[in-house]
């Protein structure tokens, strides 16, 4: 399966380039990290081949490093999105619209 996302800065109208991404996987009674990196000059990050089959994964964003880095305060130091993929050979797109006091998720395609 693969997971991708697509992070937009809504505040300033363009992508989120530089942001850490990680993909953990849970197991058990913790998560397991599978993959791990930062989106690009268009905000987009995506795992190829991300292991592990079906069941719950998280999406975590370093926002408070980001907006540190534009000299921007925010109320979200990081925002971690948990999404179910119940088929392992689906695609999963997650992307995250985001400004310094808010932010929303969706399935993407």
């Amino acid at each position: 399966m693969t997971v991708s996302t697509h992070v937009l800065d809504t505040q300033v109208g363009r992508p989120a380039a530089r942001m850490a991404v990680r993909l953990d996987r849970h197991e058990g009674d913790t998560w397991r990290p599978l993959a791990e990196g930062e989106t690009d000059g268009d905000g987009r990050w995506s795992v190829p081949e991300a292991s592990g089959g079906a069941g719950p994964y998280r999406l975590r964003f370093g926002t408070g490093p980001y907006y540190a880095a534009l000299g921007t305060a925010t109320f979200y130091p990081e925002i971690a999105v948990i999404f179910t993929a119940a088929d392992s050979g689906e695609d999963h797109h997650v992307p995250l619209l985001l400004s310094p006091f808010g932010y929303s998720t969706y399935r993407g395609s």
